[in-house]
């Protein structure tokens, strides 16, 4: 089918396609890259996925999926065309297929400023409409609307036109998709720039209903676009922020390694893609100073600030997020959730930032006949709200968590030889629960009291208060430590790499026997049994536990990291919950006591396992305010008890 002449606004370009797709791809090397997600070891963007989404761009842009049959490869065949072998055989019919539905195009959309041109994609069906649309705003990647080019072509394939955007200021030099400007970080730019993309749809697709996708910064962006215009008709947030200010800097703590990770990867330095103003809120922020400046900047670009405009609209809001998300935590997620008053949707899954939906994103299943759940119940959302169908969405409760780790493994073999991997693959989905709202998700609580250590310097214990342990056991206390050094109580490896491997059946397993407690106190609870009844848990964790400690130091800062950890017969542990705080103007010797909640989880802890609650003083994701070497102690007034209040379900 020969390709429709792409739209323009401003000066008409030419593709030129994308660098490094020559080669082609074989269906095993799709499989591959699918099967890893999106995310490379190092935290940047897994090449290979790069090279599947410019291998789709190039073969719908350049017509190059044609080819095909009868390639006859025992793998499944490469497709083939005026451009050589790009596609294996299954996913160049797609491509034909979805050809023969919809136009693909590539545009270059005047933004809302005068200066920018956006990088666009477009697939315009082809069939009677009219038909609604769908836009994509990239995520926070240098290289913009390729990289989930798959999406688009199961959203074609369902009916809809698409019409998908890099962001202003976002890719590297010399790719096509890269926009003009500088990056706005979700700002009022890029509300405007948005509004300029349904404008563009409006002129040239005539859509039936408008509905805006994204994941990470696009997720961002929809919700924002949709708070300010009235044409959007529902949202889907993948791995998204509600409050990009708490995201970014909460409990005095700055998110350090979240915004250099977001810096990597906007395609150059700082100084080419932002403008001066941004520059120096970034500058601040990494330099712990004028931090009042920071928290307002982030506050304008959270969509929390704009609920009441959101709700006014009744705008439908599908929201999908990870427990253990490094780059937007989830508790801020939570609090926007719950203050929607619109039909919403929020779904919790095991893992880190894109690692659910991240796969199905970027390419086909990596084994035949696989679903990903995450995107499919996001589709669902959309053909729900766009296209009226009556597939259950109107029914769904409004909350779905999945229980941390509840899934069945077995050793993974590789390819071939048969030979262990030394991981472990899912062959039991991990158990999901469906509740009403968010605030029917925790049932009860349960208070725990600190005590001082034991014998010999041993941990201390987490008692049950009003079990059988008088509040005076748990008070009366202090424990020292040496600030200032890490241990291995760390929220996560490094991020997205953790959590990647919890969503693939391998949660990172700690020994909290090598926990330094020259530099970190713990204390634990005896083994923990089912309370009676059909239960077999010991206990259910569900959703926002809290801290009280009271805290004195020789200097006048401290940091305090708290980390939940689930520890099994043989003291390994998985963790169920963390969260850092700074504590700052201290008076040496003197106490203050501080309470914070730690991030919300849905974890199950084995019957005969014990809880750990470990507080250290620095962890390579955060900022801290300890001082190296110097003392922080912890204790337990009679006034004032140091607890941990659990939340159960």
């Amino acid at each position: 089918m020969p390709q429709e002449k792409p739209f323009t606004t401003g000066s008409s370009e030419h593709f030129p396609g994308f660098p490094d797709v020559t080669a082609g791809l074989t269906a095993a090397e799709t499989s591959r890259i699918t099967g890893r997600g999106l995310w490379a070891a190092d935290g940047t963007v897994d090449p290979g996925a790069v090279r599947l989404g410019q291998t789709l761009a190039n073969a719908l842009l350049g017509g190059t999926a044609d080819g095909g049959e009868g390639s006859g490869a025992a793998d499944g065949g490469e497709g083939t065309g005026g451009a050589g072998e790009l596609l294996p055989a299954e996913l160049a019919a797609c491509v034909r297929e979805v050809r023969g539905l919809a136009v693909p195009a590539y545009h270059r959309i005047e933004g809302a400023t005068q200066d920018v041109r956006l990088s666009a994609f477009s697939l315009r069906q082809l069939g009677p409409g009219p038909h609604p649309l769908v836009v994509v705003p990239a995520g926070w990647t240098p290289f913009g609307w390729p990289l989930f080019l798959w999406s688009y072509l199961v959203l074609a394939h369902k009916g809809y036109h698409v019409l998908a955007y890099t962001p202003r200021g976002l890719g590297v030099p010399g790719l096509p998709s890269t926009s003009s400007g500088f990056v706005d970080v979700a700002g009022p730019h890029d509300w405007a720039d948005g509004s300029a993309v349904i404008d563009f749809a409006v002129d040239h697709f005539a859509p039936s209903a408008v509905g805006f996708m994204g994941e990470s910064y696009g997720s961002g962006i929809s919700q924002l676009v949709a708070a300010h215009d009235d044409r959007v008709a529902a949202v889907v947030a993948l791995s998204t922020w509600g409050n990009l200010a708490t995201s970014l800097y909460d409990h005095d703590t700055r998110h350090l390694a979240a915004v250099k990770a977001l810096l990597a990867l906007t395609g150059g330095p700082v100084e080419s893609k932002f403008d001066e103003d941004n520059q120096r809120i970034l500058a601040d922020f990494q330099a712990d100073r004028n931090l009042e400046d920071v928290v307002d900047w982030g506050r304008l670009r959270a969509p929390e600030s704009y609920l009441e405009l959101t709700n006014d609209k009744g705008t439908p809001t599908f929201f999908s997020n990870t427990w253990h998300e490094s780059l937007f935590a989830v508790n801020q997620v939570l609090e926007t959730f719950n203050g929607l008053e619109v039909p919403k949707r929020l779904n919790m899954w095991i893992g880190d930032h894109a690692a659910p939906e991240g796969p199905a994103l970027i390419g086909p299943p990596a084994a035949p006949g696989e679903v990903n759940l995450p995107m499919a119940e996001a589709y669902a959302w959309l053909d729900h709200h766009l296209k009226g169908e009556p597939n259950g969405v109107a029914d769904w409760p409004k909350v779905c968590n999945q229980v941390m780790f509840t899934y069945t493994t077995e050793p993974a073999l590789a390819p071939g030889t048969g030979e262990p991997t030394g991981e472990n693959r899912i062959v039991t989905p991990a158990r999901r629960e469906l509740r009403s709202d968010w605030s029917e998700v925790t049932r009860a609580t349960e208070v725990f009291g600190l005590t001082g250590d034991g014998a010999g310097g041993a941990d201390g214990l987490l008692l049950p208060v009003g079990g059988g342990a008088p509040e005076t056991e748990g008070t009366g206390w202090r424990r020292a430590f040496l600030a200032g050094v890490d241990t291995e109580a760390t929220a996560m490896d490094a991020i997205m790499k953790t959590g990647r491997a919890e969503w693939a059946g391998n949660p990172k397993i700690y020994d909290t026997r090598k926990i330094d407690r020259r530099h970190a106190l713990a204390w634990t609870t005896e083994q923990l049994l089912p309370s009676g009844g059909e239960e077999t848990a010991g206990r259910r964790v569900r959703g926002i536990p809290r801290l009280r400690l009271t805290v004195r130091s020789t200097a006048t800062s401290a940091s305090l990291y708290a980390h939940l950890l689930d520890v099994a017969e043989d003291d390994t542990a998985r963790i169920i919950s963390h969260e850092p705080l700074n504590v700052y103007g201290l008076t040496p010797d003197q106490d203050t006591t501080v309470t914070w909640r730690l991030q919300a989880a849905a974890y199950d802890i084995p019957s005969g396992h014990r809880l750990m609650l470990v507080v250290d003083s620095k962890d390579p994701l955060y900022g801290d305010a300890s001082v190296t070497w110097t003392q922080t102690v912890v204790g337990s007034p009679a006034g004032e008890p140091s607890f941990l209040e659990l939340p159960l379900g």
